[in-house]
């Protein structure tokens, strides 16, 4: 008996393969399920999306390992002490600006060292080329109304610093920068220096994980007016 693939050359399913209709139905078979699995993506996305608004999501992001709020072995008891002589002392050290710059994201307040940060390096420009894009940058970031990490300046700091940015000199940001470190030093460094993980580090023992704690309000100048940081609880 004859071979049918001889008597019947349509059958040939190897030749089918370079035909178009051949073509269309694997890409139609191949898109099929990607065309299946969209749903399915989307749905991930949209979990994931919900997870990152949960602020236990980002506990890690802010703290990392338990007791990561500096580290102890890089860090002496003596050197912590230091700490608690001024604020300026804190921020001197590279150390000390890290440890507090930890602290200020358990309580969600991150904006004003990173400022203050910002204004230390713009003031650093070389060229008069360097200050206007990042000028800009840290008005867009910090200064401007509902900027991404806006910090609480009266109305009078704030403007005075606007009508400099399109001109800016190196002191464009002086009176800002002095408003936020009083902030930090009238408000954020007292509770630092009493924090247990600051508290463990003079002890020389390793820091434990600090509690995260959301701020109740902004605080402003006018709160601080007069008011002296109480280091008699540590």
């Amino acid at each position: 008996m004859e071979n049918p693939l001889l008597l019947f050359p349509q059958l040939n399913i190897s030749a089918s393969k370079d035909k178009p209709y051949y073509k269309v139905m694997k890409s139609a078979i191949k898109e099929e399920p990607h065309k299946a699995s969209k749903p399915g993506a989307k749905q991930k996305r949209n979990r994931l999306s919900l997870l990152l608004q949960k602020p236990e999501f980002h506990e890690g992001d802010h703290l990392g390992k338990p007791g990561n709020l500096t580290k102890a072995a890089s860090v002496s008891p003596e050197e912590a002490v230091k700490w608690g002589e001024s604020f300026d002392k804190l921020l001197s050290e590279k150390a000390g600006l890290d440890a507090f710059t930890k602290f200020l994201k358990t309580e969600f307040s991150e904006e004003n060292i990173e400022f203050w940060i910002a204004c230390e390096d713009y003031k650093k420009s070389k060229t008069s080329h360097e200050l206007l894009p990042k000028a800009k940058t840290i008005f867009e970031t910090f200064i401007q109304k509902d900027a991404p990490k806006e910090v609480n300046l009266d109305f009078h700091t704030k403007e005075v610093t606007s009508q400099s940015i399109g001109q800016p000199l190196l002191t464009t940001f002086d009176a800002a920068q002095n408003t936020v470190y009083r902030l930090m030093e009238q408000d954020s460094y007292p509770r630092f220096l009493r924090s247990d993980p600051y508290l463990n580090l003079v002890k020389g023992r390793s820091p434990s994980r600090p509690t995260l704690r959301r701020r109740s309000r902004s605080f402003t100048v006018n709160d601080f007016q007069g008011v002296r940081p109480d280091f008699t609880g540590w």
